[in-house]
């Protein structure tokens, strides 16, 4: 089902766009939706994969390790 959706744009682009999608033979409707399509199609790495290998593990004789451990673990 598709819905109506309204976006603003940089008046110098709009034209430029047109012409893009007149010179493809496609709308600009369904060239809006072919590059939001490609977009939400990028895999995006989960949250656990971009943090991963980027903290370096506690040093266990800091202090503040101690600290925590003691109210933590």
């Amino acid at each position: 089902m598709k819905r109506k959706l309204t976006i603003t744009v940089d008046s110098e682009l709009l034209p430029r766009a047109k012409r893009y999608a007149r010179l493809r033979g496609v709308s600009l409707s369904s060239l809006v939706e072919a590059s939001l399509q490609a977009v939400a199609a990028e895999e995006t790495p989960s949250f656990s994969e971009r943090w991963r290998g980027r903290f370096k593990e506690a040093r266990r004789d800091d202090a503040r390790y101690e600290a925590l451990a003691r109210k933590y673990l």
